[in-house]
């Protein structure tokens, strides 16, 4: 169902991509000195999605900030306070 909510939970499903991960080392080259050096082996097992859930969040404010402001409009609170009361539906 499109549009606005009908006051049941906005449920949302999201994805990333994993955290970068070098296991095995590849060539690369030291800028200082010019020579060919292996780049360092990084590994990492900690889990990202309790800050990509914040992220998801934030971002899930501003889409339905806009979607409220596309559908009440109004250039201070207080208009679109007043806009919504008009309505009578929310």
């Amino acid at each position: 169902e499109g549009g606005m909510s009908n006051a049941q939970p906005i449920v949302i499903r999201a994805v990333m991509k994993p955290i970068p991960t070098l296991i095995k080392p590849l060539r690369s080259v030291d800028i200082e000195s010019k020579e060919e050096k292996l780049a360092h082996k990084e590994r990492t097992d900690s889990c990202a999605v309790p800050a990509a859930s914040i992220v998801a969040e934030s971002m899930l404010c501003f889409v339905l900030a806009d979607a409220l402001l596309e559908k009440f409009g109004g250039d201070t609170m207080e208009q679109v306070k007043a806009h919504m009361k008009v309505s009578g539906k929310y």
